[in-house]
């Protein structure tokens, strides 16, 4: 009896174990791969921005962002807006 007992208890913990390594690849997976279009890239932090006003894209990333309290580079007389510091240091102007 002890030993049904035993066996039963580490087959509990076997799938207990089974269930939190699938969980933790199937996280990792959605995390990595599922980034919805136009998203900014991982780790991107945009500003803080009030309700309203004017959008303009960002053209590194493609976030549309508001005009009052997007960071801003002027390129060839031509103000450009960027969502944050990350993708107005990624612009290349060509």
């Amino acid at each position: 009896m002890l030993r049904l007992v035993l066996r039963f208890f580490l087959l509990l913990v076997f799938f207990a174990v089974i269930r939190a390594v699938v969980t933790t690849v199937a996280r990792l997976f959605t995390q990595t791969f599922q980034r919805p279009a136009g998203s900014p890239p991982p780790g991107h932090q945009p500003l803080n921005s009030e309700i309203g006003g004017e959008l303009k894209q960002d053209p590194v990333c493609g976030t549309f962002v508001p005009t009052n309290s997007s960071i801003k580079k002027t390129v060839n007389g031509e103000t450009v807006h960027f969502c944050s510091v990350i993708c107005r240091d990624k612009f290349k102007v060509t």
